[in-house]
């Protein structure tokens, strides 16, 4: 069995206890697809919304909900809400990065121009707002807002920091929090507190989200400079391609600060040719290690957070998902 196919059975064995429900979240998608009613080309929100993924997200919200049985509706209701919030920070994400493809297909913007992406993404985000209300608890509707305003707020404080060498790890762990592990700690707390489950468990839950989001988001910049293109649907090292730094990178730079590439990039550098030689520095370094182990401690932090739950099968397979986010290849 080769590691894709063994990687993919792993995952459909940690969402076994809430597969009908993720069954649902498609089925939700595929409706919004075809019921939409928007003008114009009528494969844009079926490219935007039925396009795979791992659907990471939503199994999270449901699998921290699915302990306690009679709330399913209102979790597949958070879940979707969750998954579309996901889609559309990824179509602004890809058109301000002027991203080509996105899981190994041609991004929205590429495909319809960066207009419709940006008017596409709006329209997803404010339907995600529409599914969040009609769980009609107006915690979670509130922290569903402010986890919008999160995102925004990483999108810009990674456009501010483009090419910036002189950012701090700290500065970018709040930027990773806003832009990825926000939206994961929404998914575990509202799942939480949908199901009913009581104010201990609900900040366990959160303090699970929070983890897992930090270390998924490290694990995708260590992809980015260690997996292959045919893996991650895009260039390797596209991030710093782009100017994004990253935790590696970060960690490359402080601990070299000599090397000739590094100093050339200190002082402005933004040619192609030294951010690609920077990426095989980088993937041919000790750092990838070191950013695995950082990683690390965020997953054993997720684990921790679960430790004092009731043993079920969903609390295992959240368990199980740490695990699973330090070996995924995309």
């Amino acid at each position: 069995m080769s590691d894709a196919e063994d990687l993919g059975r792993t995952v459909e064995s940690i969402y076994a206890p809430v597969r009908g429900g993720l069954d649902a979240v498609d089925a939700n998608l595929r409706r919004l697809a075809s019921e939409s009613g928007l003008l114009g080309d009528a494969s844009l929100l079926d490219h935007a919304l039925v396009s795979g993924g791992k659907k990471v997200r939503p199994a999270v919200t449901l699998l921290a909900g699915a302990s306690r049985p009679g709330r399913e509706d209102v979790l597949v209701t958070m879940a979707t809400a969750v998954e579309l919030l996901h889609i559309a920070s990824l179509i602004h994400d890809d058109s301000v990065d002027q991203a080509e493809t996105r899981r190994g297909r041609r991004t929205v913007s590429r495909q319809w121009g960066e207009n419709v992406a940006l008017l596409l993404g709006d329209y997803i985000f404010a339907t995600s707002a529409v599914f969040v209300c009609d769980t009609g608890d107006i915690g979670v509707v509130r922290r569903f807002s402010e986890t919008i305003t999160e995102l925004a707020r990483g999108e810009l404080a990674e456009q501010f920091s483009i090419h910036d060498w002189g950012q701090t790890v700290e500065a970018y762990n709040q930027r990773i929090y806003d832009k990825t592990a926000s939206l994961f700690t929404t998914a575990a707390e509202a799942g939480a507190r949908l199901s009913g489950a009581p104010d201990d468990e609900v900040e366990a839950f959160k303090s699970y989200g929070y983890n897992l989001g930090m270390a998924f988001q490290i694990m995708d910049d260590v992809l980015d400079f260690r997996g292959t293109e045919a893996e991650l649907g895009k260039p390797v090292g596209a991030d710093l391609l782009q100017g994004i730094l990253t935790l590696p990178a970060l960690l490359f730079a402080a601990a070299h600060p000599d090397d000739p590439v590094v100093r050339r990039l200190r002082e402005g550098s933004t040619a192609r040719k030294d951010l690609q030689a920077f990426v095989e520095l980088v993937g041919a370094s000790s750092v990838i290690a070191e950013t695995e182990t950082v990683m690390d401690g965020y997953r054993q932090a997720a684990r921790e957070a679960l430790a004092g739950l009731p043993d079920t099968e969903p609390h295992r397979s959240l368990d199980a998902l740490t695990d699973y986010i330090g070996r995924r290849r995309s």
